[in-house]
């Protein structure tokens, strides 16, 4: 082995995100390629992705549409600044965000990632309240047990807390409401559960304590993914958007996993049938292809900003590549693809097969709750005495090895499979978390 090639290969340089790096680099599990449902490892081997990449890759891997348009897009227009300019993809991808979002959600503006979405719409949110006289309201508001990216707003009304431990202080003003993780009362239940529901007048309590004058925004994951796909009880959401439009406060769905199909529908407001004021969104925008975020935002709060002499900047916020062409390419081949698969319908055809699937497990070995909507799931694990987190992560390692793809939290084994998926294939990822259990 030459320099060049010790130097290039070296695992030591990349410090891993979101990762045991000393147990990967001891083992790793390298991807040299991958195409629709499966990857292939440096080794040659086949490997299932039970996950869809991370909970992005909606599509199936190297979709022909997005591949060809981002192709193109290269060739034509790599890049164009954002500020004081645009580009046409840029409008047009908007537009049909616009037109695929419920209700009165027809405004978007563009990030980077699941956690700048997040970032820019609690910054707009405080603003909106400036903008319209209602500078007081500064209070932010998420959920134990909330996701909501790594940035500082993001963790500070983010409620895991492995992922805020070590960073200090974060945001002042934020409150959190209860989690609804519940599996003494709602355990292997299929759909929403039936108890929770009144987790949500926690809200008001918080509004009596704090004054609503003093709130800009509730934020909630309308299902939290990243918690072990934790379902919404069953009237939640309605009670926090009563609770929210009677006290004038923003609600946000951080649907950067829910959105584009992920529960077989364009957004997770439709399946549930809330509309919120903002919705973050990324991952499946792209399908995973370049990183791309939006921010989709009602028409009120639009419309606040735009005021005052029409040469000033009305939002001082924005990224050098926000609404970069080439993502805009390949979201608006996303969204063809979509479209003309009809992979949210398939999604929502595949539903009950993927959640008898799922259920089939219940009498596995450790297995203590499971949760399905949509194409998403989750087996819950009794975790090992004084080793947490270790009894799901050895599961993931045995079901790698076996040729299936998963992703843990916590000691959950949670899977959200590209959309593609055929029900043989659904046998053969639920066969195989089944056999690792056994193992």
């Amino acid at each position: 082995m030459n320099a060049e090639t010790k130097i290039r290969n070296d695992l030591g340089a990349y410090w891993m995100p979101f990762t045991a790096n000393r147990q990967f680099k001891g083992n790793p599990r390298m991807i040299a390629s991958a195409e629709g449902m499966y990857y292939t490892t440096t080794e040659g081997r086949k490997v299932m992705d039970g996950t869809a990449g991370l909970w992005c890759v909606n599509a199936g891997h190297r979709a022909p549409r997005i591949t060809e348009a981002v192709q193109r897009q290269v060739e034509e227009l790599d890049y164009a600044p954002a500020f004081q300019m645009g580009h046409p993809k840029a409008f047009e991808l908007a537009s049909r965000l616009a037109e695929l979002a419920p209700g009165k959600l027809n405004h978007v503006f563009f990030t980077n990632s699941g956690s700048e979405s997040v970032e820019t719409a609690l910054k707009i949110a405080l603003a909106y309240h400036k903008a319209r006289g209602e500078a007081g309201r500064t209070r932010l508001i998420g959920r134990d047990k909330g996701y909501h990216g790594v940035n500082f707003g993001g963790i500070s009304v983010g409620g895991m807390v492995n992922n805020r431990r070590a960073f200090g202080t974060l945001l002042g003003g934020v409150d959190h409401l209860p989690h609804t993780h519940d599996i003494a009362r709602n355990g292997f239940t299929r759909g929403q559960p039936e108890h929770g529901a009144e987790l949500a007048d926690e809200l008001e309590r918080m509004v009596a304590l704090h004054g609503a004058e003093t709130i800009a925004a509730v934020i909630v994951e309308p299902m939290a993914g990243s918690a072990g796909v934790i379902l919404p009880p069953k009237g939640y959401l309605q009670k926090l958007r009563e609770i929210t439009r009677k006290h004038g406060i923003l609600l946000i769905f951080d649907e950067v996993i829910t959105a584009y199909g992920r529960l077989g529908r364009a957004f997770g407001a439709d399946y549930y049938g809330v509309e919120p004021d903002m919705i973050t969104t990324a991952k499946g925008l792209t399908n995973g292809v370049v990183p791309m975020g939006a921010v989709l935002a009602s028409e009120a709060i639009h419309d606040a900003f735009m005021t005052g002499p029409d040469h000033m900047i009305e939002l001082f916020h924005g990224y050098t590549y926000s609404g970069n062409p080439v993502a805009c390419a390949a979201a608006l081949a996303a969204l063809d693809t979509y479209r003309e698969e009809e992979l949210f319908e398939r999604a929502a055809s595949l539903e009950d097969y993927w959640a008898e699937a799922l259920f089939s497990l219940k009498d596995k070995p450790g297995v203590i709750d499971i949760r399905a909507v949509g194409l998403v799931g989750a087996v819950e694990l009794e975790p090992f005495a004084d080793q947490p987190t270790k009894r799901a992560f050895d599961t993931y390692l045995r079901a790698w090895d076996m040729g299936v793809h998963l992703r843990t939290t916590g000691d959950t084994i949670a899977m959200s499979p590209p959309l593609i998926i055929e029900k043989s294939e659904i046998d053969q990822l639920v066969g195989t978390l089944g056999a690792a259990l056994d193992a």
